[in-house]
């Protein structure tokens, strides 16, 4: 039952489940398209969960057979066409202030679970994930080009970022669809498995990344997406000042307990196992 304080419940759903909130889009019978309204909540509710104690790892799925089929084409497109130049303009901040922001730089590590079809700005969101699984028969596709348009909302920025030239503009320019293992295969997922391990498989992956010291975490990750567009002397200074500021806000408990437990004690051998905090 939602609570009146949290800001999900309509066109997003949140299920907590031992540490991990899972966030639904909440359109099932529209193939989960976002829409402006989808936009706001989401946001509301991510940001909302970086300071829920009930979430160490943010999952984003789909309710029913759709991951997200893109953009709302009604109330984006036909439902604006009359509206004001700066109406259009803060409809799609909006759209970017949750994919490319909020959603990309999360507090928490961030998991899309891929259930279903994945259409056009549905990309964004699942780039901004840090990881992905796919389940085998999810359907992808780059289809704006089958009715005169191109991919907006960054989608093309996403898809350059992770399938590489050729494969991207195949889609792009062919509008052909995929499944899960071929997104695997391009890099779009990390992996894709059957549909009925789907669930299995992401659990397994958030309860690994819960081993994790949070705050080193989320500095790694952090630093990993913004050293891309940096050049080497740059990115070296980041780096060290990312891991020096991790440490210190962490209290670098864990980096002391693992170094005691792998050159004194010699029982952690850190490129197999994680340490594990007494």
């Amino acid at each position: 039952m939602t609570n009146a304080n949290e800001p999900w419940g309509n066109t997003v759903d949140v299920e907590f489940e031992d540490d991990i909130a899972f966030v639904f889009f909440n359109r099932p019978d529209k193939k989960n398209c976002m829409s402006p309204t989808l936009n706001r909540e989401m946001y509301a509710t991510l940001h909302a969960l970086e300071l829920d104690d009930r979430c160490k790892v943010v999952v984003l799925t789909g309710r029913g057979a759709a991951w997200s089929a893109g953009m709302d084409l009604k109330e984006y497109f036909r439902e604006t066409d009359n509206e004001s130049d700066n109406f259009k303009m803060r409809i799609r901040e909006e759209a970017a202030a949750w994919q490319q922001v909020k959603l990309r730089y999360h507090a928490k590590p961030t998991i899309a679970m891929v259930n279903g079809w994945v259409f056009g700005g549905g990309f964004t969101p699942l780039v901004s994930c840090d990881l992905a699984v796919s389940s085998d028969d999810a359907t992808y596709g780059l289809s704006e080009i089958n009715w005169g348009i191109l991919p907006g909302g960054n989608v093309t920025k996403s898809v350059a970022d992770t399938m590489g030239q050729r494969n991207a503009l195949y889609y792009i320019m062919t509008g052909e669809t995929f499944q899960g293992q071929k997104a695997a295969q391009m890099g779009l997922v990390n992996e894709s498995v059957p549909h009925d391990k789907l669930k299995e498989r992401v659990v397994e992956l958030a309860r690994e990344l819960m081993k994790k010291d949070p705050v080193v975490l989320r500095a790694a990750k952090e630093v990993f997406k913004r050293v891309r567009y940096m050049d080497y002397e740059t990115a070296n200074d980041y780096i060290y000042a990312k891991s020096d500021g991790s440490l210190y806000r962490s209290g670098a408990a864990f980096r002391s307990g693992a170094m005691k437990a792998f050159l004194d004690d010699k029982k952690l051998k850190p490129g197999l196992d994680t340490y594990k905090e007494d």
